[in-house]
């Protein structure tokens, strides 16, 4: 039981859905909340991490921490993407059992499941058949985080839940160009082709100078610059929006536009994840509760309790194998990427054309998930895809006046 008076530490609390989880605790009257922002704290850094706990000592932990981006930069930084996030995870959840942190919450992401997986997709299909190739390294490092959670519980008797949630939108979104996921990058490139119709190089130059572009490499070389902002020369600043796919009154998208997506407003993602933190344990998702004579509990002084984790192989030999803890995050609803871009084209108001470029990738064809486990655990979402759009264009045209 998570006290009004416990600490509550969340990891990545400037992020989407790190922000829309410290606003929702606040608004429940959690208020002894902590963060660190990446510059005061680099959670690859597994001696700062120690550190930090050490000095801290929360008695729950929100992992919403991650080094995140969209086909194009989980393309370009297959390396970054495994790597960052895995030292993240393992800093951070090896230190929650050494400091006994009673309960953690840990944000993964349904790219963890196959590309081909029975829709909509079920908890049970985690590793049942091969990952999408363009996001692998991001969901074998996913994967690994919630089998932590997983692993720490059958061995330790920790209270770790690992959350999968569906893509998601929202305040506090990227909207970056080169990293972006599908639908602030969709907003964006909307909004920007919308403005350059009507030349609004004012509002141009404002958007840039929020959101300056970091050119990848390819479009460095066209043109000439690693950085494009507000202040930078017209023909620079119609070369890069050009590069990725912006033009007056014209918008390119990766992909045919034909896959299925299911998106989920950032903060329902929130509510979701709070409601799971404060009223549900491990031992509800596993149904150890009915087994009256296995004892379940971490030990005070962190020390492995021998009637618990007898039996490594399945920890409870009562219960058998235990796989896939885990709990899927969603609507249950989906529309394909050409619909939502109707969608985001409506809301801007935008009256030009959006090809898609079939020779891009277009990623999963189909990734629906199944929230039964969700909904029975006691918990529905309420922001519907048109709303949340609305949402979202709203924040960004507020964000750009600050």
């Amino acid at each position: 039981m998570i006290e009004k008076t416990d600490k509550i530490y969340v990891a990545g609390h400037h992020g989407l859905v790190g922000s829309a989880i410290w606003n929702n605790l606040k608004s429940r009257g959690y208020t002894n909340l902590v963060g660190r922002s990446h510059q005061e704290l680099d959670l690859t850094d597994q001696d700062a991490v120690t550190a930090f706990f050490d000095a801290e000592k929360p008695d729950a932990v929100v992992l919403a921490a991650a080094f995140v981006g969209g086909i194009m930069a989980n393309s370009l930084y297959r390396a970054d993407f495994i790597m960052q996030n895995m030292k993240i995870q393992c800093n951070v959840i090896s230190n929650a059992y050494t400091h006994h942190v009673k309960k953690l919450l840990f944000l993964g992401s349904t790219c963890i499941y196959p590309c081909h997986a029975p829709q909509p997709i079920k908890e049970d299909s985690l590793l049942t058949s091969e990952l999408e190739y363009t996001n692998e390294e991001y969901a074998i490092a996913k994967i690994a985080g919630l089998k932590m959670c997983e692993s720490y519980n059958l061995q330790y008797g920790t209270n770790y839940i690992a959350v999968m949630p569906t893509n998601l939108y929202g305040p506090n979104d990227n909207f970056h160009l080169e990293n972006s996921h599908v639908l602030p990058a969709m907003m964006r490139k909307i909004y920007l082709a919308r403005l350059l119709h009507e030349s609004d190089w004012q509002a141009i130059r404002q958007d840039l100078n929020i959101r300056p572009v970091n050119t990848p490499d390819a479009a460095a070389r066209i043109v000439g610059k690693t950085t494009i902002d507000g202040t930078s020369d017209e023909d620079s600043i119609l070369k890069i929006l050009d590069f990725f796919g912006i033009a007056d009154n014209h918008v390119t998208l990766w992909g045919t536009g034909r896959p299925l997506r299911e998106f989920l407003w950032s903060e329902d993602m929130a509510d979701a994840s709070v409601y799971i933190l404060l009223n549900v344990d491990f031992s509800d998702i596993i149904g150890i509760k009915k087994y009256s004579s296995v004892h379940y509990g971490a030990r005070t002084d962190g020390a492995i309790d021998r009637n618990y984790s007898e039996g490594r192989g399945g920890a409870i030999p009562a219960l058998g194998e235990i796989r896939n803890c885990h709990i899927n995050i969603g609507t249950g609803k989906e529309l394909t990427i050409a619909q939502l871009a109707d969608i985001v084209k409506e809301t801007i108001g935008f009256e030009g054309t959006i090809d898609f470029d079939s020779s891009k990738p277009d990623g999963t064809p189909r990734k629906l998930t199944d929230v039964t486990k969700l909904h029975k655990l006691g918990w529905h979402h309420k922001v519907e895809i048109r709303e949340g759009v609305k949402k979202l264009y709203d924040w960004y045209r507020h964000s750009l006046n600050r």
